[in-house]
């Protein structure tokens, strides 16, 4: 395992107990998914050429759907993207009336990342970036550099709300050449949705429009245009809980919402989006209730459809739909493998003898759930290294038996895979105990 900065292994260990997905070092505790990821790899690959891809992450709470689809992030932001990912909320969502859909966009315009900010707050350094391209493209041909903007934004003009978009990215030039912070300041927070109404806006900025409930989608493919215009290679959103859909009680704001997720779908697979790409992580519920999920809108239930001839153990990831497969029992033991690496140094690591009782404890906890949903587990596991690690002279055996972990599945009894038992050694894939896919 590569050498862990205690800012990355303090930020692993405290995000891994509040049973919560860390945003740094996840390379250190990823396992699994190999097949998975390289689709998700193609499609980052295809968003970076020019097309688009969509994708639903379906899974059980707590099997690891923030977890991958933060992970695809990591791979994006490497591959030369830009990202906005956010959580759907009762004050967020797609489609709305009242402001949340604005909601979703200003939260999702706050969290944009990139290579060098990939933590958020991105923005500014994609607008900066135009700006000086253009002003080097301006020396370069001998021309002024606002030439060089409004040659460039042009495209844009061309899509619904463009026009608007472009004259933003003109004010903030003009902000930028005069030394005008403020004039800049009111272009970002126009860019990022923060402008509540289009009286404010016009007075700023001398345009009629803002970001609103019914321009959110047309908001985001003009962004990912404008993050090409900048050097980058696409845009990749991320909207993760998005079950909160499935719970809406009014039925008329969850068609709205499925009609918006069904406008992009039909642009995404008919070609009509460029540079970007959606990531959309649910519960099955979310998919497959007829009364209230996906499936209750025809139209979705037939494009989301799966494949009949997976059956038997077949796979195909082909299709819009990704279901994260069961964690193996030799996928749980190099996890905890690579948590043991992370919080205990050589001389004091328990031995895989401990990793093994405590899988097995788990099991007759829990039964085979716990590798659909390890999220319980990993808590219970980092929680009992921690007082190992505060208490010298204690035995992980003596701790083992005390371990309480949630049974949120009834009395579901099995055994652990006798291999993981017979020989723990053997399921490592490669020798720092990291899975096939590294970043």
């Amino acid at each position: 395992m590569a050498q862990l900065r205690p800012r990355e292994r303090d930020a692993i260990i405290q995000a891994l107990r509040a049973g919560v997905v860390p945003k740094l070092g996840l390379e250190h505790v990823q396992v699994g998914r190999a097949r998975e990821i390289e689709e998700l790899v193609k499609d980052i690959e295809r968003i970076a050429d020019g097309g688009a891809a969509i994708r639903f992450v379906i899974g059980e709470y707590g099997s690891g759907k923030t977890f991958f689809m933060n992970l695809a992030r990591l791979v994006a932001l490497e591959k030369g993207l830009v990202t906005m990912f956010a959580d759907l909320a009762p004050d967020r969502r797609l489609h709305a009336s009242g402001g949340q859909a604005r909601g979703l966009y200003a939260e999702l315009a706050r969290n944009l990342s990139t290579r060098t900010r990939p933590d958020g707050g991105g923005l500014p350094n994609i607008v900066e970036r135009f700006v000086s391209k253009a002003q080097q493209d301006a020396a370069t041909r001998d021309c002024s550099a606002g030439e060089v903007i409004a040659e460039r934004l042009a495209h844009l003009e061309e899509l619904t709300g463009g026009y608007d978009f472009a004259q933003v990215v003109r004010r903030y030039w003009e902000g930028f050449d005069t030394g005008d912070d403020q004039l800049k300041s009111a272009a970002l927070r126009w860019l990022r949705g923060e402008f509540s109404t289009k009286t404010d806006a016009r007075k700023a900025l001398g345009v009629r429009t803002i970001v609103d409930d019914a321009s959110v989608y047309d908001h985001l493919k003009l962004m990912a245009e404008f993050a090409v215009a900048a050097g980058y290679k696409g845009l990749l959103v991320g909207l993760d809980e998005m079950v909160n859909l499935f719970k809406l009680s009014s039925s008329q704001a969850r068609k709205s919402n499925y009609e918006q997720i069904l406008r992009i779908l039909n642009d995404v697979l008919q070609g009509s989006a460029s540079h970007l790409g959606f990531l959309k992580g649910g519960t099955p519920e979310f998919l497959m209730d007829t009364r209230r999920g996906l499936y209750s809108y025809e139209a979705l239930q037939s494009r989301l459809a799966e494949n009949t001839f997976v059956q038997d153990g077949l796979v195909d990831l082909s299709g819009p739909i990704i279901r994260l497969a069961n964690l193996t029992p030799e996928d749980m033991f190099v996890l905890l493998q690579n948590i043991r690496a992370i919080m205990q140094d050589e001389k004091t690591a328990i031995p895989n003898e401990a990793l093994t009782s405590f899988m097995a404890h788990c099991s007759k906890r829990i039964g085979e759930s716990y590798f659909r949903t390890p999220r319980n587990t990993v808590t219970a596991f980092v929680n009992m290294l921690a007082v190992l690690a505060q208490n010298p002279g204690t035995r992980w055996s003596d701790l083992i038996e005390q371990i309480d972990i949630a049974d949120d599945h009834g009395d579901d009894m099995s055994d652990i895979d006798e291999a993981v038992a017979a020989d723990p050694s053997a399921n490592s894939e490669n020798d720092d105990g990291l899975s096939s896919f590294t970043l």
